[in-house]
Order: structure tokens, then sequence, then C-alpha cells
């Protein structure tokens, strides 16, 4: 039956899969302020500390392509769920961890696996519910990234003085899963499930409904639209979280105190999170394909001002912008995948998509720490960041005109 409710169901969805990004996100952004603790406890290098982050990381994208598809068939609430349990189990298990190869294991998989179940299925739900207002819709779900990286790394620093690394990140966990697991409760997959249409609009035909129409996974994958989308965003991953691990102590190397240090991934969580509800809103307007080339460039011109940034202010600048740009870029890709192939199977489409951002992760994070333990500087990785992102910039231009797959209604999800 139709639902009753004045206010449209879809913004609940949106804001389930908010705290669950909010969660997942901003616990695994706490790690650049865990660095130097976990390099003193284990006596590490900064690459290989750095590479918990990048396992992590490469896994939480790589899983879309599994959680995708899962929840196209068992539904977004039961994967978000999953997901939320074992972050917060992750983080628990990290903080009693005796040696780095635990930590590795509870904080690499934990996290990996836990935000690789919840990502994809939580912002692919939310694509379901909107049509005229997907990229705001999108905007919104994902700002919960912006949102957790600019609160939780204050919170992580505090915990850290107060009660020690090991506390809180188990601190960390117990938070994770009551909200997380609390807010994923409020996801559901599809507007038709309550005799909706995407923006809550009423189906003149609800039995010719059912089926969403869309591309199938084969077609969507084998098309030139998606291996241009997909080779823009694996060149630019490369470059795309190595401020998110190396921004703090490459601000320490330069004499920001720890606080202002920690402060500058807060910033880039601001900045992201205007850029999901500004830039969103924009993309719808502008074209969002467009907007995504936009974004490459953008975050390619943030990584310029950061080589030249050695104070406090510049390094906020740095932050805000690339945050922005950043957020931006985030807040597109899912509205992107549903303009170009349909919501038949866009969760399964999106997780075969973050694949590519997967292998960038796993890369450019701990190169860029092993990079400054060989040469003991920051200059080269960062400098690389800005030609991966010029180029995922000219593959998108390059590719934007290609032909997209026609949509069709009805079917076998995945076929």
């Amino acid at each position: 039956m139709p639902a009753t409710s004045r206010v449209f169901y879809g913004w609940f969805v949106v804001a389930g899969a908010f705290a669950v990004t909010f969660v997942g996100f901003g616990c695994a952004y706490t790690f650049s302020v865990f660095m130097v603790p976990l390099q003193k406890a284990f006596h590490a290098s900064l690459g290989s500390v750095s590479l918990i982050f990048s396992l992590a990381g490469f896994l939480y994208f790589a899983l879309g392509i599994v959680s995708g598809p899962l929840a196209d068939r068992w539904g977004s609430r039961r994967l978000a769920i999953i997901g939320m349990i074992l972050t917060g189990l992750g983080l628990v298990i990290a903080g009693i961890a005796p040696n780095l190869t635990a930590v590795y294991a509870a904080y690499g998989l934990g996290i990996g696996l836990g935000v690789g179940c919840s990502y994809v299925p939580a912002i692919g739900a939310v694509q379901r519910w909107f049509l005229r207002k997907r990229g705001l819709a999108s905007g919104l779900a994902v700002s919960g990234i912006g949102a957790g990286t600019l609160v939780m790394p204050p919170l992580a620093s505090l915990l850290i003085e107060t009660f020690g690394w090991r506390n809180a990140y188990v601190a960390l966990g117990v938070l994770a899963a009551v909200v997380g697991i609390g807010m994923a409760l409020l996801i559901e997959n599809d507007p038709r499930d309550r005799g909706l249409g995407p923006d809550g609009a009423i189906p003149h035909h609800p039995t010719h409904t059912r089926q969403a129409a869309g591309v199938s996974i084969r077609d969507a994958v084998t098309s030139w639209r998606f291996v241009g989308l997909y080779l823009a965003c694996l060149i630019g991953s490369f470059g795309l979280f190595v401020p998110f691990v190396h921004l703090v102590p490459y601000a320490q190397d330069h004499g920001v105190p720890s606080s202002s240090a920690v402060f500058l991934l807060s910033l880039i969580g601001i900045g992201s999170t205007v850029g999901r509800f500004l830039l969103g809103s924009l993309a719808d307007r502008m074209g969002r394909l467009v907007a995504v080339l936009a974004m490459f460039i953008g975050m390619a011109f943030s990584d310029i001002l950061w080589i030249i940034s050695t104070d406090f202010w510049p390094l906020a600048a740095f932050a805000l912008i690339f945050g922005t740009f950043y957020g931006g870029f985030v807040a597109l890709l899912p509205s992107v995948v549903m303009d170009d192939f349909g919501g038949r199977n866009v969760s399964g489409i999106i997780g075969i998509l973050y694949t590519s951002v997967a292998f960038g992760t796993l890369v450019g994070p701990s190169a860029a720490g092993y990079a400054f333990d060989i040469v003991h500087s920051y200059t080269l990785p960062i400098s690389a960041s800005v030609c991966t992102n010029i180029i995922a910039a000219c593959i998108i231009a390059g590719t934007a005109r290609a032909p997209i797959p026609p949509h069709k209604a009805g079917g076998t999800h995945g076929e």
C-alpha cells in the first residue's frame, strides 16, 4: 500500500545511508591520528603503518563487487547491518592487538569488510528512491563521509590523549556498532515496496513498474562509457586518499602543532560536506558527468597548493579546497551510474566501478609512505597525485560522448 506519511520515506533512507557512511568512513579516516602511536608502539616504519589503511581501503571498495549484487538480491538493510557489526568488531579487536600483524588483520579486515558490506548497498538504495533530486539526495547520503571526517578525527585524538590509543579504538568500535546498526534499520531497497515511485510519486500502473528499467551488468561493464569511467577512477584514485593518511604527519614535519595538524583532517571533512551539498545539487543542472571531470581538475589544483604549503593556513586552504572537490566526486559517482545504466542493477554496477578505487587506494597511501621513507620528502607522491588527476580528467573528456547501452525493463538481476 502507498505510504501515508507526509514525509517521503526516501529521506529516511538518506538518513540511514548518511549514518552508515558517517560511522564507517569517519572511523576509517581517524587512521592518520593513530599513525604516530602505532609507529611508537610497534617500532614500525611510516610505510608499513600506512599499509594498514591501504589494505582496509582496498577491501572496502573492492568488496562492493560482491555486496552490490547481494544488495540487489537480498536487500540493502541486511548488508548495511552486517557491515556495521564488522566495523565495530574490527576496531575493538585492533585495540587489544598484541602486534602490528594483528592490527593489519583486525583493522584491515574489520574496517575493510565492514565498510565494504555497507557502503555500496546503502548508497545504491538511495539512487532508486529519487529521480529529479537524485544528485541532492546522493550528496546528502554520502555527506556522512564528510561529517565523519569532521567529527571523528578530533574525537579520536581526544580519546587517545585521555585513555590511550588502545582504549580509543575500543570506544570507537562500540560507538560504531551502536549508532551504525541502529540507523541502518532505516534503509529500504526500493520505493516500489511501499507502492511508490521515485521522489514519492504514485505509479499510474503499479503492476507494470515492479521491475526497474536498466542495463544488464554485462552490457554496462562492456560499454565504452563504463570503461572510460572505470579507467578515470582507477588512475585518479592513486592520489585520492594520500591526504587522509599523510596530511597530519606532513604538517607535523613542517612544525604545525599536533592539535592543529589533526584539525586539518576536520577541514577536509568540512570541505567534503560542502562539496556534497553544493556540487551535488549543481551537477543536477550542469550535467553529472561534466561535473565529475571538473572534480578531477579541482583535486589536481588543490594538490598543487599542497606541494607549496608549509604553514598551517595554506595547508588549511588546501584541506578545504581538496575536501570540496573530493566530496563532490564521491557524491556524483553513484548518480552517474544510475543516469547511464538505470536502476535494475545499480548496486552491482556501482560495486564493480568501485573496484577501480580499491586498487588505487591499495597502492597510493602505502606507496606515498614508502617513498617518504626513502627520500624523506612528500614532493614526489603529491606531484604524482597531480598528474593522475589530470590524466583522469582527460579520460572522462575523451569518453563523454561514448554511447550508453539501451535500458530494458524486467529480467533477472545481474543478467
